[in-house]
């Protein structure tokens, strides 16, 4: 029988790295029924991480789908990845759910990149859960993990308390419903009275949690002044209010590791978090009146994720807006204007699929084989009724890398085993270099770069060599110089004559190049000069001291002359890039070194090593601020010196520290650089 909408969840898993997502995964897959036995991360037997890359790092770096069932009632789970180099696209996943389990470590509490995750969160405006798990670890410290809770700027509502004998979890207070939980042997759950150390922290948290659930609802809130308390029906339809209407984040805990609290965070997935009847109307960025979610009327598609499969080929994973899916429909692609016909549906369960065989309504995460021309983020609806929803923007990339073949002259090879890349990672770009013709990876992380290209070298049998990207240095020139260019040549025949002047001047920095024709009395013919502008551009492309393209400068050609049967546009391009050149020679050009804008946030004990680490780096530290007990440091730091800073951050802040970056500006690169980049230059052409 098919699970009403009403009582179908589609939610995710969202949270940093290390605090024991897919763990929780696994405990609630094995809790519904869906698993015959827990895997483990440390094993590489969790039935979410199934990626090679996954198992071998014990982490996830891809996101993963889930259908269970819970009381008969089919849910949708959506495991997202916690480490930085693997959120780029969240954006685009969150779209995908109703509601968020977001999950804290009872160890470290609230992380800079949790406050990052939850503003997400926040901006898609999902109802959410907190879980607050491993609640087995020895420093495991619930009253610390809730207090920084505080730091998100959310009215929390503790539902449960834990309960520790020692070091050990052994169950929790429910707080509303006024007992104690005691976990038994494989997940078994009893109850029995509220240990005495634990009764007056408990009726004080109880009245708080009342009050803010009262102060959810105005009729409640009426109530509750007049006769002083709430019965249980009021307490959980207020609750479930408050959480849908992001007023309320209730908290639970649980250990996933040993199979602790399962049971309670499934039942309180289905009673407090939206069905996807509960969402707002769907907005057409189009311009298309809103459409109220139902599973009646057209159908509506939103692709969150492209995954590849060994068998199948191309999996589109969908999230169905409105309407009922059924297998074979035929839907057109919003952004394409091409229709896609729908084969076989498909559920998920990590790598596992299973057909689908019922038509699927709003909230449903269906995966979809072979289609032709879709991509992740494309809407797919009934041609009739057009619906085109908005596709989120993706965070900068942080890191460039250059990529090479080991065998010479397979250089397309590894271009297209990367492109195909991109169809399932979004949140990569590729591009080659003009200047070097390298090509270059961009990504979230040297983490993130180093697992894509190990995957197309396991998919597509190719050896590729992770390059450190070449440093987009500039040159420039500073004063003014007068110069002549003049080629001549003759060998027989038809000889090449150009001959011009020109005054090349140095300019503010970002001011470009600037090109002026100042030839009067016709001393070079009209249809020459773009020539000589061109040589001077190939010119500048070159470089002159470290083979980096010169910017920033004018040229002023204001006379020359010219032969009637040898002068051509070929000998005036040459004559204009013999001018530059001995303008260089005359101004002693500079070097310009890119400056990137870093914003790193870091838990306030280790804001001093990393302001440190910056001035180590040639960083100018801009200011800093403080607030719940992250700092953001702002710097303008050497985009060379900061090519690996992934690493090295993590390393300083024990994993909890994250940083964006932008190019900022150009600065003149001090002598020891100058020196470092121009020896090299003259390496590569001795090699060459």
């Amino acid at each position: 029988m098919a699970t009403p909408l009403e009582m179908q969840r589609t939610y995710a898993l969202v949270g940093t790295g290390g605090c024991g997502k897919t763990s929780l995964a696994e405990m609630l897959l094995f809790d519904a029924g869906v698993l015959s036995r827990m895997g483990a991360i440390e094993e590489g037997t969790t039935c979410l991480d199934y990626e090679p890359e996954e198992v071998r790092r014990r982490g996830s770096v891809q996101p993963a789908c889930a259908t269970y069932q819970w009381n008969k009632n089919r849910h949708f789970m959506l495991d997202i990845p916690g480490d930085g180099n693997f959120t780029g696209d969240m954006a685009y996943l969150l779209k995908a759910v109703d509601g968020v389990l977001f999950v804290i470590d009872a160890v470290d509490g609230v992380r800079p990149l949790t406050k990052k995750f939850w503003n997400m969160v926040r901006a898609e405006n999902l109802p959410a859960l907190l879980v607050i798990n491993k609640l087995d670890r020895d420093r495991a410290d619930f009253k610390m993990a809730f207090d920084s809770l505080a730091t998100l700027g959310i009215k929390t509502v503790a539902l449960q308390v834990p309960i520790r004998k020692g070091e050990a979890f052994v169950g929790y207070v429910d707080v509303l419903g006024g007992e104690a939980k005691f976990f038994g042997e494989g997940g078994a759950v009893t109850s029995g009275p509220i240990p005495a150390e634990l009764a007056e922290e408990v009726g004080a948290l109880r009245d708080v949690t009342v009050e803010n659930i009262a102060e959810s609802d105005e009729t409640l809130m009426e109530k509750y002044l007049e006769e002083g308390s709430l019965d249980a029906a009021d307490l959980q339809r207020g609750l479930r209010t408050g959480v849908i209407s992001g007023e309320l984040t209730p908290v639970l805990v649980c250990s996933s590791l040993e199979n602790k609290g399962g049971a309670a965070v499934l039942d309180a997935v289905e009673t407090l978090l939206p069905s996807a009847l509960d969402r707002p109307p769907l907005v057409d960025v189009a311009g298309g009146a809103p459409r109220p979610i139902s599973g009646e009327g057209p159908v509506a598609c939103f692709v969150f994720k492209t995954l590849s499969d060994p068998f199948a080929g191309q999996l589109s994973l969908l999230r169905i807006l409105s309407g009922t899916l059924s297998g074979d429909a035929s839907l057109k692609n919003m952004r394409t204007e091409e229709n896609e016909r729908l084969g076989s549906l498909l559920f998920l369960l990590g790598k596992s699929q299973s057909p689908c065989k019922e038509p699927m309504g709003p909230g449903a995460l269906i995966a979809v084989p072979k289609l032709k021309s879709t991509r992740t983020g494309d809407t797919l609806c009934d041609e009739k009724a057009p619906l085109t929803m908005a596709v989120p923007e993706l965070p900068p990339q942080l890191i460039t890398y250059a990529l090479a073949p080991k065998e010479k002259g397979e250089e397309d090879k590894v271009y297209s085993a990367m492109q195909r890349l991109l169809d399932e990672d979004i949140s990569l770009k590729l591009a080659r270099d003009e200047e070097s013709s390298d090509i270059l990876l961009s990504g979230m992380g040297q983490l993130h770069i180093e697992l894509s290209v190990e995957k197309a070298k396991r998919r597509f049998k190719i050896d590729i060599v992770l390059k450190t990207p070449k440093v987009p240095y500039r040159e420039t020139v500073r004063g003014k110089c007068q110069v002549q260019g003049r080629h001549k040549k003759q060998s027989g025949g038809r000889g090449q004559f150009g001959d011009c002047w020109i005054e090349m001047e140095g300019l503010p920095r970002g001011s470009g190049y600037v090109f002026e024709d100042a030839i009067v009395g016709g001393v070079i013919p009209r249809q020459y000069i773009p020539a000589i502008d061109k040589g001077i551009q190939e010119a500048a492309a070159r470089g002159f001291m470290a083979g980096c393209q010169v910017v920033d400068f004018r040229v002023k050609v204001y006379d020359g002359s010219y032969h009637t049967v040898d002068s051509s546009e070929m000998a005036f391009k040459v004559a204009g890039s013999l001018a530059f050149k001995k303008a260089m020679e005359t101004l002693k050009p500079v070097l310009l070194e890119p400056i990137v804008l870093l914003v790193v946030y870091v838990p306030d004990e280790s804001m001093g090593d990393v302001i440190g680490d910056l001035s180590s780096r040639r960083g100018k530290v801009l200011g800093s601020d403080s607030q719940s007990g992250i700092t953001e440091i702002r710097a303008h730091v050497p985009m060379s010196e900061v090519l690996r800073y992934a690493p090295d951050l993590r390393s300083m802040t024990a994993g909890q520290g994250f940083f964006t970056m932008e190019f900022a500006h150009y600065e003149e690169a001090p002598q020891p650089v100058v020196d470092k980049v121009t020896a090299e230059h003259k390496k590569a052409k001795e090699q060459a």
